[in-house]
C-alpha cells in the first residue's frame, strides 16, 4: 500500500493540502512526462521514509489545471512543500534520492 496520496480535485486539495495540521510534500505531476516518472519511485521512497513527518501527495496537472496555475506550475515535475497552508519551498525537475531527501529535511 502506497503511503502518497492522490490529490483528486481543488477541494481535495484544500483538504489534504491546505488545511493539514503536518508539513504536505506535492508532486505536481502528468502521465505524459518521462521525468515525473522517473521521480515517482523516489518519492514513493520519501513518503514512506518521512511518513510520520509529512504528509506526500501527487496531483495530476492535467487534470487539474486551474491549481496548478494557481500555485504557478510551468513545468513538471515540480515539487511543493506546504506548511500552516503556504507554499515554503519549490523544487522543479527530477531529483536524486539525496537531493530529494535534502530538500523534505530542510523544509520540516
Amino acid at each position: 500500500m502506497s503511503n502518497v496520496v492522490e490529490v483528486q480535485n481543488k477541494d481535495d486539495f484544500v483538504e489534504t493540502v491546505i488545511n493539514s495540521d503536518k508539513p504536505v510534500l506535492v508532486d505536481f505531476w502528468a502521465e505524459w512526462c518521462g521525468p515525473c516518472k522517473q521521480l515517482a519511485p523516489l518519492v514513493e521512497a520519501a513518503a514512506e521514509e518521512f511518513k510520520n513527518d509529512i504528509t506526500v501527495c501527487k496531483m495530476d496537472i492535467d487534470a487539474n489545471r486551474e491549481t496548478a496555475v494557481e500555485y504557478g506550475i510551468r513545468s513538471i515535475p515540480t515539487l511543493m512543500i506546504f506548511a500552516n497552508g503556504e507554499s515554503v519551498g519549490t523544487e522543479i525537475g527530477a531529483l536524486t534520492k539525496p537531493q530529494l531527501d535534502e530538500f523534505i529535511r530542510s523544509k520540516i
